[in-house]
């Protein structure tokens, strides 16, 4: 691609979703990203043929503007709207500006939906991590997809807080209905200062995928 997020060298566990997604649904399957950002995998589904929803209200994210970078410095830093027509990709992505937890859902089931470190930050503690992730399995039809990759604990603070969880207890919210197909966390790993966090830090990371039962397989749990 032409354009590059401002996310592009941080970790992610999205090419093991799209990987699945290929398995799981048809080349014009329609995917929402939950908390979008400036397209970092807006773009990839998109180009991949995807129709995509793109749920984003930071209106720096969508528009540009002026982001600080490590070293003190500050860049303009080019938005989602303007990296979808600069890359000839905006007949595929629709942009919903909302906060996610106060928009009302989407008209329509997704065939997947995808996340990445959404719940974490400390703006959305004020909300159950079961509000995040039953919202976001209501967009999922049967038989489609749910990936989430997220944080773990790393110091002593992040331990009390829910959002920073495990694939273990994530995994408590797809039970009856869901089959998770793929786990994974990473060890403790540096991660140089990048947009949204200054300086060096240390990560952990998991993932979770999960596919919705069909409407014909949740009948038979319930029946057994």
């Amino acid at each position: 691609m032409r354009t590059q997020s401002l996310w592009e060298h941080t970790l992610t566990f999205f090419p093991q979703f799209l990987a699945t997604l290929k398995e799981h649904a048809t080349p014009d399957a329609t995917v929402a990203v939950i908390g979008a950002s400036d397209g970092k995998f807006v773009l990839p589904l998109a180009a991949a043929g995807y129709h995509v929803i793109a749920v984003e209200r930071d209106p720096i994210a969508l528009r540009g503007g002026e982001v600080s970078l490590p070293g003190d410095k500050h860049a303009s830093a080019m938005g989602l709207i303007d990296r979808l027509e600069l890359e000839g990709l905006c007949g595929r992505v629709r942009i919903v500006e909302e906060d996610f937890l106060r928009t009302e859902p989407l008209e329509m089931p997704c065939d997947a939906v995808w996340t990445s470190c959404s719940w974490h930050y400390s703006a959305n503690h004020r909300q159950p991590l079961a509000t995040f992730v039953e919202r976001m399995q209501c967009l999922v039809k049967p038989g489609g997809l749910f990936g989430a990759e997220f944080m773990m604990p790393v110091g002593q603070r992040h331990h009390p807080v829910e959002h920073y969880t495990s694939p273990e207890r994530l995994g408590r919210h797809f039970i009856g209905g869901w089959d998770v197909l793929l786990t994974l966390r990473t060890d403790e790993f540096g991660e140089r200062a990048h947009v949204g966090r200054l300086e060096d830090h240390t990560h952990r990371m998991g993932l979770l995928l999960a596919a919705r039962a069909s409407d014909a397989r949740s009948h038979e749990k319930k029946e057994s």
